[in-house]
């Protein structure tokens, strides 16, 4: 097809470059798979979770959705966490939002898009969850970065509460889980401050509202 052409000549070019610059890069890849990181993100275009911290191919598992949601019946997430926990053995969980976010932003204004409405409820459970902060921030801008940072920080915390983080900490398996946003108009990730290591720190972020009530 003629209109994708465009696409498989620049592939080759990247190919061809990135093997100029590291001899026998793509063959080595080839062979084993074993990052650190799994990037849990929003599906949007502009947000290339390799690029954004600086990692070639392979450096970072990726699973993306629309606002970048963590749902407990979710097979999909469910099965990229534990495949990246149990097998690949990674130590850092990073559920990353981004300011600008379309997803949370019709979450927060009640726009309807279709059938993404009934995906975007579980970030309205994050707005009724965090509502009096985001009531109290009178400028919409500032509320929807906002939200983005509480969508972020819930997931992370939805990510902490499966039974695949639970065991890997119960087996002595050092795991991180981090809520970052990442921002469009600067290209530069916010921490949130929230990132948890075991069921202790789990439950100092619940006592202090974060997530549910402590175990």
């Amino acid at each position: 097809m003629s209109e994708l052409k465009p696409l498989l000549d620049s592939n080759k070019a990247w190919a061809a470059g990135v093997e100029q610059r590291h001899p026998g890069f793509f063959a080595e890849l080839s062979k084993q798979q074993a990052p650190e990181y799994l990037w849990i993100g929003c599906s949007d275009s502009r947000v290339p979770a390799n690029e954004i911290v600086g990692l070639p191919p392979g450096g970072v598992f990726v699973h993306r959705n629309i606002a970048n949601v963590v749902v407990h019946t979710d097979l999909n997430c469910l099965s990229v966490m534990q495949y990246a926990i149990d097998v690949l053995k990674v130590k850092h969980v990073l559920v990353v939002g981004h300011y600008g976010c379309g997803g949370v932003l019709a979450a927060m204004n009640g726009a309807r898009v279709g059938l993404v409405d009934n995906w975007l409820q579980h970030v309205r459970d994050v707005i009724e969850r965090f509502h009096e902060k985001l009531d109290a921030e009178p400028d919409p801008v500032k509320r929807g970065d906002l939200l983005c940072e509480f969508n972020a920080i819930s997931q992370a915390g939805h990510v902490c509460e499966t039974t695949i983080v639970r065991d890997a900490w119960d087996r002595g398996q050092p795991l991180t889980v981090h809520a970052w946003v990442y921002g469009l108009k600067d290209g530069l990730i916010k921490e949130t401050g929230v990132s948890i290591g075991g069921l202790a720190e789990l439950n100092m972020l619940r006592r202090n509202g974060l997530f549910g009530s402590a175990a």
